[in-house]
């Protein structure tokens, strides 16, 4: 799991926030996203319950058999420990890492994010216990309205210490401004409504691909 993480460019987010759940539109996104090979997946589901989230889950996790490709829950630790091999994703203000890490076991994904140099700092003091970090929102999204953009200079700052974990740019981020991103030094980008509302998701996330290839 580490080598795929660490090989890992494209970070995809399959959420509720840009896809109809209600409709097939929620696995052929998934089933789209996966073909095109996207490195890592995770599903996002804020405002649900958990037993909404577990049928969101279980509708998506016969796509992931066989598949090398990781799947991660965002925010919902019960819920992660319910199916082997679900990955976690927590924010600053959910589980601490610390609890997640014990409940998980040591071989789940557990990722962070992080909004400052100083919560970035302490991802990386915590790599026994994280898998990944995401560094963000770099720039204004409508995924994250309340949270105010850290800028390329946080991108800058992270990849300049440089960090012992993988870790991920996150926030805002389009095909307009990637480059950007990756000459600040992001090794690696999370991408969430660029995709979600392409008309073929599949070419968009080729068209990430040939840019981490250049």
């Amino acid at each position: 799991m580490a080598s795929l993480l660490s090989s890992a460019r494209l970070y995809g987010i399959l959420d509720t926030g840009y896809v109809d759940s209600t409709t097939v539109a929620w696995e052929k996104t998934c089933e789209a996203m996966l073909c095109a090979g996207v490195d890592i997946l995770q599903l996002r589901a804020k405002g649900s319950t958990r037993d909404e989230r577990r049928k969101l889950l279980h509708r998506i996790l016969p796509f992931f058999a066989g598949n090398n490709t990781p799947l991660v829950i965002n925010d919902d630790l019960l819920l992660a420990c319910e199916e082997p091999d679900l990955g976690l994703h927590i924010g600053q203000d959910d589980t601490p890492p610390e609890e997640a890490r014990e409940r998980l076991g040591p071989d789940r994904i557990l990722g962070l994010s992080t909004h400052s140099p100083t919560q970035a700092a302490a991802a990386i003091t915590r790599a026994e216990l994280l898998d990944y970090f995401a560094v963000g929102p770099v720039f204004a999204t409508p995924t994250k309205p309340t949270y105010e953009p850290v800028g390329l200079e946080l991108v800058k700052h992270v990849a300049s210490l440089p960090p012992s974990l993988p870790w991920f740019s996150i926030g805002g981020i389009k095909l307009t401004n990637v480059t950007k991103v990756l000459d600040a030094g992001a090794p690696a980008v999370v991408v969430v409504s660029e995709i979600l509302q392409a008309e073929d998701p599949v070419k968009t996330i080729r068209s990430y691909q040939k840019l981490f290839r250049n």
